[in-house]
């Protein structure tokens, strides 16, 4: 802050910029927190791996409708009245998951984390229009320092996660509840704080016309996702959810008055759905997936490295656009290459050290991606005030919990079970799920029974434990297992390796997208900041 970019429009601009971080930092250590004892819950309740998706993916899906409805009405109430419902969606997620048991765990454990989520989109709903609207000069800047906080929440979670689980092996609800410590931070320095209008609400932009950008098209990207919850967390049939869905949209439709809405507010909005797979949907599973490849505590270590990369990288935005010339367009390419080819490099990791430059690339790409999208929303769409940019956290984070989270959690079950079918058909009779795994249009398969695989972990875990205190040689652990459990657990690593090379596609396929946007603005005279003029929308 001490750069001079920008001092904000109001005197408190700092106050509030460093309250959104608290805000988003208290989301980044639940979420760590959450993705650390996914295991514990598999094995504690026996979830398979597309059951402990679903749940983690509720972490993103829950997010879509608190930014959205908070995003419709944050003009309208203000921004310290969402605080204040985000705090008690907290306060009322923690007790939620809390209350599990053997006999109701999934549900609770679905609607807690599900809750939890409803709190972070209303906290996004009010952080970032608001910083937006503080620092209108260098959006991109200052977005990535409001969002520096989800990675530092993520290094504080993941750092509390090995010590209090790995290292004191504490409950998973002694360690879930600290997230409420940060939560009570952020309610204090929202405080007593008065907040900026937008520029739209500033220029009495009537609430049809901010939709008006988004329209039909835009709608439409929301209303598929949203018929996916419809039909997954809420279990309604895939026709009846299309239904609800197509009224939503004729709804929007209507209220903006038949307007298609930007085109290229649409492509932004379908590549966010692909930075929601492939940025929240991996964090959501690096963890437990380099755990595996390795031990627990080596996959957390590489978590927190990755997090605190992109911690300090997203100080550096403006140095990067400034100093390298490169517009937020260009520099979202070259972070989609970084991820593809980090999440390849990946899926080939056999050392740690190894492990560490993969991941340091695919650290590197996925550093930008949130909030430069967001940066170029505020930046083009002006007219939209807090709708279009919630709109794209929403359609983020409800493609990581819907698409993102199960589908890695698809894939990993799809690959693992092929693995240990091809290898040891009798182990896998013996260790195949009791329930089937499915995602979207893809066939219905069967992975790894949660607990069993639980089991098989926990005794390579102690083999490890015992090896290192004798100073034994690290690869001895593994003779400890049976043929049928190393059968088990070389399936479970194929596995893995073949979700993170399917995973590298997905930003591949959005550098493939950010090119053509580059080719769009450079036929148009550049890449520009759009101010609110008299007359229609533009893009």
């Amino acid at each position: 802050m001490s750069n001079g970019i920008d001092s904000g429009i109001v005197p408190n601009a700092r106050r509030l910029l460093w309250a959104g971080f608290a805000a988003i930092f208290a989301a980044g250590v639940g979420f760590a927190i959450r993705g650390g004892i996914l295991d514990n819950w598999g094995g504690e309740y026996g979830f398979n791996a597309s059951q402990l998706g679903a749940i983690g993916g509720a972490g993103f899906s829950g997010f879509c409708f608190g930014i959205i409805i908070g995003g419709l009405i944050v003009d309208k109430i203000g921004y310290g009245k969402l605080v204040l419902a985000a705090l008690a969606f907290h306060v009322i997620s923690a007790f939620v998951t809390l209350t599990a048991t053997p006999a109701n765990a999934y549900n609770m454990l679905y609607w807690g984390t599900f809750i939890f989520a409803i709190a972070n989109g209303t906290l996004e709903a009010v952080a970032n229009p608001l910083v937006a609207t503080l620092f209108p000069k260098n959006r991109t800047h200052y977005l990535n320092i409001l969002h520096a906080a989800w990675p530092a929440g993520l290094v504080l979670g993941s750092a509390m996660g090995w010590i209090l689980d790995d290292k004191m092996h504490l409950s998973w609800k002694v360690q879930l509840s600290l997230f409420l410590i940060p939560t009570v931070i952020y309610a204090l320095m929202f405080l007593g704080q008065r907040y900026p209008r937008s520029e739209a609400s500033e220029k009495g932009i009537r609430f049809a016309d901010m939709f008006k950008d988004v329209g039909i098209l835009g709608a439409l990207v929301v209303c598929y996702l949203l018929s996916l919850f419809f039909a997954g967390a809420l279990g309604l049939s895939q026709n009846t959810s299309y239904v609800i869905a197509g009224v939503l949209l004729v709804i929007v439709a209507a209220m903006t008055k038949f307007s298609i809405g930007s085109f290229l507010l649409f492509i932004l909005f379908v590549t966010h759905v692909l930075v929601g797979a492939v940025e929240l949907g991996t964090d959501g599973w690096i963890q437990n997936i380099t755990g595996n490849l390795f031990s627990s505590q080596e996959g957390k270590w590489l978590f927190i490295f990755t997090s605190a990369i992109m911690f300090g990288l997203r100080f550096c935005a403006h140095w990067i656009e400034k100093n390298l010339k490169l517009s937020p367009v260009g520099l979202l390419l070259v972070c989609a290459i970084l991820a593809s080819v980090g999440l390849f490099l990946t899926s080939q990791i056999n050392s740690f050290g190894m492990a560490l430059l993969a991941l340091g690339v695919y650290a590197l790409g996925k550093t930008f991606f949130w909030p430069t999208m967001l940066a170029i929303v505020g930046d083009r769409f002006p007219r939209t005030g807090a709708i279009a940019m919630s709109i794209m956290g929403g359609v983020g984070m409800l493609s990581a919990g819907m698409i993102g989270g199960p589908g890695l959690g698809y894939a990993k079950d799809r690959f693992a079970g092929e693995e240990l079918a091809k290898a040891n058909p009798a182990a896998y009779a013996e260790y195949k799920s009791p329930t089937p795994s499915k995602f979207l249009i893809f066939e219905e398969t069967y992975g790894l029974d949660g607990a069993k695989f639980g089991a098989v972990n926990q005794k390579l875990a102690a083999s490890r434990e015992a090896v290192n205190k004798a100073g034994g040689e690290p690869a001895t652990a593994y003779d400890a297992l049976t043929p049928t459990e190393k059968a088990v657990h070389d399936a479970s690593i194929a596995g893995d390796r073949r979700t993170l090379r399917a995973d590298a596609f997905v930003p591949a396929i959005m550098a493939a997208i950010y090119l053509m946007l580059l080719i769009y603005f450079k036929t148009i005279g550049g890449y520009k900041i759009v101010h609110i003029e008299p007359g229609p929308a533009r893009a």
